[in-house]
């Protein structure tokens, strides 16, 4: 796709049809479905094509899907993407309903490192996966209200004069979103009444707040893309849109991770086995010959340049919006990047006319981690990470450029169809 308009609007449809993971997934299944991918059962046999297109999912919440390539394995190597389905938010607990001085409100935990200020005074929908009971038989189902359902109001500037200048958020106390006024309802019943059948139970949720105002291009001349979840939908998409553009010469692996946002430790997350178990299904004996010769571009969103912020940023290093993906490094290993994996990288880039930009946190401050060093770790892949710059990053509402998206798209559809080997000959 060479139409960034017509890309873009594809992408914000996806992030407004992926309130949650699960969503998301789901969002990414019927997408590959449509392009002739055929859905794998771990719990089935594997029987892979030359050239096939397949997917599988766990938890609802993680999805791989890849192209086995005609290539032999151990010389074209492993041509890998990854990403993270999840993204900080206000998860709904189980026993969620309060009740006090006439408002009828949840209890919530915050999933993730959000910034929970831009949370207040926002239309809020709720969204996720609800299993019910009906005749003995478990069954599980997305939902999504699609709708203003609660508001979290800030207290008025009258009664917090110091909220401009020394506001702080105790996440217990000040986080809890009205959803009614009066009456006597509940949280499954209001659930009960818009998504089960008269003879089913609610048995268990699992459910999350949402902004509900969609994707947006942002920006007197609409140079920005204004969205929740930025962090890291659009990565997901930027992957699954280069893997339905493999050519199939090698073999080509899209992971999408739920859980990096609360460290990767699960079953379904980077830290757990699931990216390792489909490699060996798909490599067989040949996987660690195979991952000798691969390399894995871990994309997760880049820290921008704040123009308002500018001392918080190296001064060598500001990544700015439309300027291009950035590639991201970090001494202590919080980024996986490398000189082997930047140079074969800068070398495409080069080829297909993207630029590239760079991001080294300042000594005297931290920064983000990915799954790429989670990943490279497990497989002993060399990883690169790289990601397109944006603002407000954990925020409730997130803000890119609008020119990058379809430049990584670009860089990636590029790296999965290069002819040329993975490596860098040393001397």
């Amino acid at each position: 796709m060479t139409d960034s308009g017509q890309f873009n609007s594809e992408l914000m449809a996806f992030l407004d049809a992926s309130p949650t993971p699960f969503h998301a997934v789901q969002s990414m299944q019927q997408r590959l479905q449509q392009a002739g991918f055929v859905r794998l059962d771990e719990s089935q046999p594997w029987q892979l094509q030359p050239a096939g297109r397949y997917f599988t999912t766990r938890n609802g919440s993680s999805l791989i899907a890849f192209v086995r390539g005609t290539a032999a394995l151990p010389e074209g190597g492993l041509r890998l993407i990854g990403a993270h389905t999840d993204s900080p938010c206000l998860m709904i607990k189980p026993h969620a309903d309060l009740y006090a001085h006439g408002y009828h409100q949840l209890s919530v935990e915050v999933y993730g490192g959000a910034l929970l200020n831009p949370w207040f005074d926002r239309d809020l929908s709720i969204a996720g996966r609800i299993v019910v009971s009906a005749d003995g038989q478990l069954r599980s189902r997305l939902i999504d209200f699609k709708r203003p359902m609660a508001v979290i109001p800030s207290l008025a500037i009258h009664l917090d004069r110091e909220a401009n200048s020394d506001r702080t958020i105790n996440p217990q106390n000040d986080i809890k979103p009205i959803l009614l006024q009066g009456g006597d309802s509940s949280l499954q019943a209001i659930i009960a009444e818009q998504f089960m059948a008269a003879d089913e139970q609610l048995v268990d949720y699992e459910l999350s707040l949402y902004d509900c105002a969609g994707a947006t291009l942002s920006g007197a001349d609409s140079q920005f893309i204004s969205s929740a979840r930025l962090d890291n939908l659009l990565s997901c998409f930027v992957g699954l849109q280069s893997l339905l553009a493999s050519d199939a010469s090698h073999t080509a692996v899209l992971v999408c991770n739920d859980h990096e946002e609360v460290g990767s430790v699960s079953a379904v997350g980077a830290d757990g086995p699931f990216l390792q178990a489909v490699l060996g299904r798909i490599c067989g004996d040949q996987l660690d010959s195979a991952l000798a010769t691969s390399l894995l571009l871990s994309c997760d969103n880049a820290h921008a340049l704040h123009p308002n912020f500018p001392a918080v940023h190296d001064a060598a290093h500001l990544p700015q919006l439309n300027g291009g993906p950035v590639i991201k490094t970090n001494v202590k290993q919080r980024y996986a990047s490398n000189a082997l994996g930047a140079a074969l990288v800068k070398q495409l880039a080069g080829r297909c006319g993207v630029p590239l930009q760079s991001f080294v946190a300042r000594n005297d401050m931290g920064c983000g981690s990915t799954i790429g060093p989670i990943s490279a770790a497990k497989l002993g892949v060399n990883t690169l990470d790289i990601g397109i710059p944006q603002l407000a990053m954990h925020s409730a509402r997130e803000l890119t450029g609008a020119s990058d998206p379809l430049r990584l798209v670009t860089l990636l559809t590029a790296f999965i169809n290069s002819v040329a080997p993975l490596c860098v000959i040393a001397d």
